[in-house]
């Protein structure tokens, strides 16, 4: 390719003294220089015959079993160090606990739902019907009481008061129970056990002593598929001796599947003491222990003298399972919140009969409580961290400011419930005024959470603790998550 430039004749020559000499008017400059070497060495890509050639040679087969074994190498290396992580990490492992530590125990008089006047079949039919009522509920063992006649000395523990029922009746009634999955217990306080006169009883005629026959009566039952006992810590049943003695009939029908218990009512601040450590008799001889929420009175309390017991209640060291009920007056505007205290309390909650139906004076109320033990029964199921999660009583700051509340009036209490990460926070106000929470009262708190339940059953959704009016007489269960994993 050349180009042709034409001008002035002038053009290419140089004034005298210049470097350059004249060119023709006519002058052909080349631009491209063709490159002849670059020409003859064209790209061209390799046939079938040389890939297959060139792949199937020495080194390429060296490199690619190396570079195979590098990517197992290093996908087992991942693979240890993530089991390791796993294996390192801490890990919450759901303890194994007992069917008397996880069901909720429903203590009731036979007389309200036995009677002797009607036949079998229909003494079954309503038997069944109140079983599966007792079900619904999420009540997993029944304790009866006042199934003999304590008034007349000597009582005879292998029959019942002939008023409640029929021997056959009430052994059909054990035989249903353990069909719907419900256990039955027979309490045995205040009755006199030791004053078993021998003579007076056929059964008993072959037998030594009182000591015998109670372990016969017991046998009796045992065999019938009773589920356990219980006694008061006030009786002469609760030494170290008979708790021994009993202790052994116990396990002997007891199984891995089907095990049997001791149970005492604790009476007093403490139960007294034996000749053996105490550790010994809950830990072996006694598996479960009643307390009382709130002491014993012949009258109804006073909203601040509940509050006093129930914070004395959550303040007292718990060193072995424990099991609650409610043994005072309760006024009926606070039975619903003592209900949420005893179904959220670590341990092994003992309904009353009619604790879940308490009364209300509003009527569109009505069927409330019943609702609220449904909850709360489900809940406790359902969540680790009701059932067996770490207890932290939260203390409030009486002197803090609230809405409607004065000095003297009874202050809030708050106590958390801890499985892993999960928390559920549970607040109670007693006093017939609302009240408003400080928002620094819980500065560790994560300060969101959902509504799980409350007394009215008329809270829902998501909820900051620094916006909570509690209403009066009101409980409130919330579950606390963090801000950034909301």
């Amino acid at each position: 390719m050349t180009l042709k430039v034409e001008g002035d004749p002038g053009y290419g020559s140089a004034s005298a003294g210049g470097r350059f000499t004249a060119l023709d008017s006519s002058e052909t400059v080349p631009l491209l220089i063709p490159d002849t070497e670059q020409q003859q060495h064209v790209w061209k890509p390799l046939s079938r015959e040389e890939l297959e050639k060139c792949a199937g040679g020495p080194e390429w087969k060296k490199f690619r079993s190396r570079l195979v074994l590098c990517f197992w190498i290093g996908w087992l290396i991942m693979l240890g160090a993530a089991i390791t992580i796993i294996i390192q990490s801490p890990r919450m492992e759901s303890p194994s606990l007992h069917w008397w530590q996880r069901d909720v125990f429903y203590r009731l008089h036979p007389t309200l739902f036995m009677d002797a006047d009607s036949d079998e079949v229909s003494h079954a039919s309503r038997v069944s019907k109140r079983l599966l009522y007792l079900k619904s509920l999420g009540v997993g063992a029944v304790i009866l009481e006042g199934l003999f006649h304590h008034e007349i000395s000597p009582t005879n523990l292998t029959e019942i008061d002939q008023s409640l029922g029929t021997l056959p009746q009430f052994t059909q009634l054990i035989t249903e129970s353990r069909k719907e999955g419900v256990r039955v217990m027979l309490d045995l306080c205040e009755l006199d056990l030791f004053e078993q006169k021998s003579g007076n009883n056929t059964d008993a005629m072959t037998l030594s002593g009182p000591s015998e026959y109670i372990q016969h009566s017991l046998r009796y039952w045992l065999e019938h598929g009773i589920s356990g006992f219980g006694i008061c810590d006030t009786d002469a049943a609760f030494s170290a001796k008979t708790l021994m003695e009993w202790n052994v009939l116990i396990q002997e029908f007891s199984s891995q599947d089907d095990e049997r218990i001791l149970m005492v009512r604790q009476t007093g601040n403490a139960l007294p003491a034996l000749n053996v450590s105490i550790m010994a008799v809950n830990g072996s001889l006694v598996e479960l222990v009643t307390k009382s929420l709130i002491p014993p009175s012949h009258h109804p309390l006073s909203p601040s003298e509940v509050a006093e017991a129930m914070e004395a209640s959550l303040q007292m060291p718990q060193e072995n399972w424990p099991s609650w009920t409610v043994g005072g007056g309760v006024p009926w505007e606070l039975q619903r919140a003592v209900l949420v205290l005893i179904m959220t309390l670590p341990g092994t909650p003992i309904i009353r009969y009619g604790d879940e139906v308490n009364p209300v004076q509003d009527l569109d109320q009505l069927n409330q409580p019943l609702a609220l033990f449904q909850s709360l029964s489900q809940s406790r199921v359902r969540e680790e961290a009701l059932h067996f999660g770490r207890f932290t009583f939260l203390s409030f700051n009486h002197s803090m400011p609230s809405s409607g509340l004065n000095s003297t009036a009874t202050p809030p209490l708050a106590f958390l419930r801890s499985w892993g990460c999960v928390h559920f926070l549970v607040l109670f106000n007693l006093a017939s005024e609302p009240h408003t929470l400080d928002p620094d009262w819980a500065p560790s708190l994560p300060e969101g959470g959902v509504f799980v339940t409350s007394t009215g059953l008329d809270r829902c959704g998501p909820v900051s603790l620094k916006s909570i009016k509690m209403k009066p007489h009101e409980a409130i269960i919330i579950k606390l998550f963090e801000s950034d994993n909301s």
